[in-house]
Formats: structure tokens, C-alpha cells, sequence
């Protein structure tokens, strides 16, 4: 395996784990299981998806090497998560 695809799901899957947890408690309150199921898979799919996109980018435009690479979709990926936590319960509790 390349070390490009080892570092974006390695980080999609960093980025996931660091930020699921909060979503967890957000699908507690859905009354049927698979609902919050499926949104945690779908979570799961969009973060691999978006670190394979960013970390494609950033080797393309090839500024920096692999390693900051990998540290700035991190940011980025757990940056959106925070946001989208955010918006989730300012959506829930108005």
C-alpha cells in the first residue's frame, strides 16, 4: 500500500474517531436506531471520502510533503466536524 493511501485513512479515520463521540450523544435522541445508525456510517463515509479528497489536492499542488499533508486535513476534517457538531445542536435546541 502507498503511503499517500495509508495517510488518508489514517487521518479519515483519526478525524472520525475524534469527533463521533459528540454525534453519538446527538443520536441518542432519534427514536429509531437505524436513523442514528445510519448517520454515523454516513459520517464515517463522508470524512474517508473528504480526507482522500484533500490529501489528493495538497500532493497535487505539492507544497509540502506527506507527513503536513496529512496534519493540515486533519485540522481541516475535525475543524468541519466541529462546525457541523455546532450547527446540529443550534438547529436542535431553536
Amino acid at each position: 500500500m502507498q503511503e499517500r493511501t495509508k495517510a488518508q485513512i489514517t487521518i479519515g479515520l483519526l478525524a472520525f474517531f475524534a469527533s463521533v463521540w459528540i454525534l453519538i450523544e446527538y443520536a441518542r435522541n432519534y427514536p429509531v436506531l437505524i436513523d442514528a445508525v445510519g448517520i454515523i456510517l454516513v459520517l464515517f463515509v463522508v470524512m474517508l471520502v473528504l480526507s482522500y479528497i484533500l490529501i489528493g489536492i495538497l500532493e497535487w499542488v505539492n507544497i509540502f510533503d506527506l507527513k503536513i499533508n496529512a496534519l493540515l486535513t486533519l485540522i481541516v476534517l475535525v475543524a468541519f466536524m466541529i462546525n457541523l457538531t455546532i450547527y446540529l445542536f443550534s438547529n436542535n435546541i431553536s
